[in-house]
């Protein structure tokens, strides 16, 4: 098999596991800083555990879910020099400084902090803690800036310079704020919001389902619920904004999506095909007539231009025809699942003894729908991209290195072994910690809130 394909697969292996952990982390962080605000504000003792018992379950699903997202964005940076040497050699004056800049102000924060938010409550001061917390929550958006600042240049570059062959920084505000970015930058924070609100809402489900539930689970199927219904409809405009964006900078990107071989005024949508890219055709279409020009030209008879506009430099049509669609597919789903479970909530008066069983299943069933759709919507951002790595600028074939197909193949097959048993061991701990009621940790404390630790006691920290 063709070394460059292989190459491009055991990246593509990679970034799919790594963007797992940060699709939940970079809005966790901020949802442990609610936990904790609600904590400080509530007057209400009983209510005041929920919220530190929300804020302690959920601060070591963070630290999970962070030691993962950590290990494979390292390995996930060795690849550069393994499988893609030349891309550094090329693009490196820009791409270094980026992902130096997320380690110094993104890892470090969230590393050097988190083990204050873990073992610190009541070993320092409340505003400590608080600060921590803050920081750490911050220093996951900042991780997101910075990666996304790169991977958007890559889709959109500006602000460079060609001397030698090499790509040097002409303007770095030009560069960090290229074209692409703040629709991107946006895109995944609420992809993010979305992943995590589901996380909460699934594993809420599942303890109640499981009868092993504390109070707490109740105040966090509520608060992911608000948080989903709010960022499943935002996240269908900043979508259209993206999209818009793409059609303008990267239109053969658009044109797979959209499966139009040539170009069309009033192109319609197409629900159904398959794309046949030897044939340059579609296969067993079902389509909306209009519909696609309307949605991107904002206009019925609007023009899309078509994949054959672009020869040999345009994308493989059938990965990112049906990515999409299981993207938008599945943002719809979790639209229609957290408006139909809030308002249902809502109507049984915020009593989740209320919640039906089978509606507590669909929650359950749907924890990590939100890894569905980003995975899916992170195979269309880099797919579409193809040929290039630096779109329109540098091809990913001339930057590969000269590895046998054979070696990496191998060292494929590892990945892929190594990824599936951190996945189902990361699954499984989260299983675990949700089947262990919290209310043990907390069983026994002297005084204070009801169960709650003293200050420096080892009974019921992080049990």
């Amino acid at each position: 098999m063709d070394a460059v394909f292989l190459a491009r697969m055991q990246f593509a292996a990679n970034i799919t596991f790594h963007i797992l952990f940060p699709s939940i982390s970079i809005a966790l962080g901020w949802m442990l800083l609610f936990f904790r605000f609600k904590y400080l504000r509530a007057t209400d003792p009983e209510q005041k555990l929920d919220w530190l018992r929300a804020y302690r379950h959920w601060t070591k699903v963070f630290a999970l879910t962070f030691a993962l997202g950590v290990v494979s964005g390292v390995t996930m940076s060795f690849q550069f020099g393994t499988n893609w040497p030349g891309y550094m050699e090329r693009v490196g004056n820009i791409a270094g400084p980026l992902l130096g800049y997320e380690v110094l102000t993104a890892f470090f924060l969230e590393a050097g902090f988190l083990g204050v938010m873990l073992f610190g409550h009541r070993r320092v001061g409340e505003m400590v803690h608080l600060g921590a917390t803050i920081l750490v929550a911050f220093g996951t958006l900042m991780s997101a800036f910075w990666i996304l600042a790169l991977n958007s240049w890559m889709q959109t570059p500006a602000g460079y310079e060609i001397v030698g062959g090499q790509f040097h920084a002409r303007s770095w505000l030009e560069i960090v704020f290229n074209p692409s970015f703040p629709y991107r930058l946006v895109h995944m924070v609420l992809a993010s919001a979305l992943t995590c609100a589901f996380l909460l809402i699934g594993i809420s489900a599942w303890q109640l389902l499981k009868g092993v539930a504390t109070t707490s689970a109740s105040r966090v199927l509520r608060t992911g619920l608000i948080l989903a219904a709010l960022a499943a409809p935002a996240q269908m405009v900043a979508g259209d904004f993206h999209g818009l964006n793409t059609l303008k900078y990267q239109p053969q990107k658009i044109a797979a999506v959209e499966g139009i071989w040539e170009t069309t005024r009033g192109a319609p949508l197409l629900l159904f095909a398959i794309p046949d890219d030897a044939a340059k055709t579609n296969r067993f279409e079902l389509a909306v007539p209009k519909l696609a020009s309307l949605i991107l030209r904002h206009d019925p008879d609007g023009e899309l231009k078509g994949l054959n506009e672009f020869p040999s430099a345009h994308p493989p049509v059938l990965p990112l025809f049906w990515s999409f669609r299981i993207m938008v597919g599945t943002g719809i789903l979790m639209l229609l699942v957290s408006w139909i479970g809030l308002w249902r909530h809502w109507c049984d008066g915020w009593d989740v003894a209320k919640m039906p069983r089978p509606m507590l299943r669909i929650f359950a069933g749907m924890t990590f729908a939100g890894w569905v759709a980003t995975i899916a919507g992170w195979y269309v951002t880099e797919i579409g991209r193809q040929p290039f790595i630096v779109s329109g600028l540098v091809r990913t074939a001339d930057v590969a290195s000269r590895v046998p197909s054979s070696s990496i193949a191998v060292t494929f097959s590892l990945y892929i072994a190594l990824y599936l048993a951190l996945l189902a061991s990361y699954i499984g701990v989260l299983k675990y910690m949700a089947e262990t009621a919290d209310k043990k940790s907390y069983a026994g404390a002297p005084a204070g809130l009801p169960g709650e630790p003293q200050p420096y006691q080892r009974q019921g920290e992080f049990a």
